[in-house]
């Protein structure tokens, strides 16, 4: 084992001041991981790298925009200047249209710019290092919305995330570069805070997170219940077309039946 791996290894974890990416944090520090924590919100952000490491040496927080480049550059940056390398990148910042239809939103594309296209170009940053050292994984945060289409924009980033995710794996086999997704349902987050839903915290997804870092797996569905609907949207469309409709559309983003 070398000295770096020793140390515990340097995850970069977007999305982290609240939700899932906190919980994550959590998790991992316990676990004994270096962790360079990214958003947009300095104060939760600053205030959970104190919580975590009062002594700054073993998680700083970078408060960034993942959609600007510039932001993106200085975010790795930081990290190889603090940690000198960065060994996981946990894709995990996303936003969603919050209430009402996708075609109302003055910018529906930004779901697009968090959820998907950020991701790509930080994997796209980390990859030279991690592919000339044979080692690294990238952790991408999808959602069983990306295997049962529920609302238009959020659905397309995790598809898309889904199919780049899986295609990167594959792309990275023998690299000694791994890529796993983990696509949780609805959990307790800023994010769901208004769905009239049944949802477990988001340490559920945290576990999952740090499990596929010790073991790597392709893909991860969190919680398990949710399996059952990824399958039945793919083998009975029909009464999956019923159970998102009524259920998931409406309680979750406050849509009546849809209309025409």
């Amino acid at each position: 084992m070398t000295g770096a791996q020793e140390q515990g290894r340097v995850v970069v974890l977007t999305g982290a001041s609240s939700g899932i990416g906190r919980a994550t944090a959590v998790e991992l520090a316990a676990r004994g991981y270096r962790l360079v924590l990214a958003a947009r919100r300095a104060g939760e952000l600053l205030a959970l790298a104190m919580e975590l490491d009062p002594t700054g040496t073993r998680a700083v927080a970078v408060p960034v925009d993942v959609t600007s480049p510039d932001a993106r550059a200085f975010l790795m940056d930081t990290a190889r200047t603090v940690f000198g390398r960065v060994d996981v990148l946990v894709n995990n910042a996303g936003v969603t249209v919050e209430q009402g239809w996708w075609w109302d939103d003055p910018d529906p594309l930004r779901v697009l710019r968090v959820n998907l296209e950020a991701p790509i170009e930080l994997t796209r940053l980390v990859l030279p290092e991690m592919r000339a050292r044979g080692s690294g994984h990238v952790v991408n945060i999808g959602s069983v919305a990306g295997r049962a289409a529920t609302n238009g924009m959020y659905s397309a980033s995790k598809f898309g995330m889904r199919g780049f995710s899986l295609a990167l794996r594959r792309e990275l086999l023998g690299s000694g570069v791994h890529v796993s997704l983990i696509a949780p349902g609805f959990v307790k987050s800023e994010m769901t805070a208004r769905a009239q839903l049944p949802m477990p915290g988001p340490e559920v997804v945290a576990r999952a997170v740090a499990d596929v870092l010790e073991r790597p797996r392709r893909e991860v569905i969190v919680p398990g219940v949710y399996r059952a609907l990824a399958w039945l949207d793919r083998r009975l469309p029909a009464l999956a077309d019923v159970i998102v409709t009524r259920v998931l559309m409406r309680r979750r983003y406050g849509h009546g039946r849809p209309r025409g």
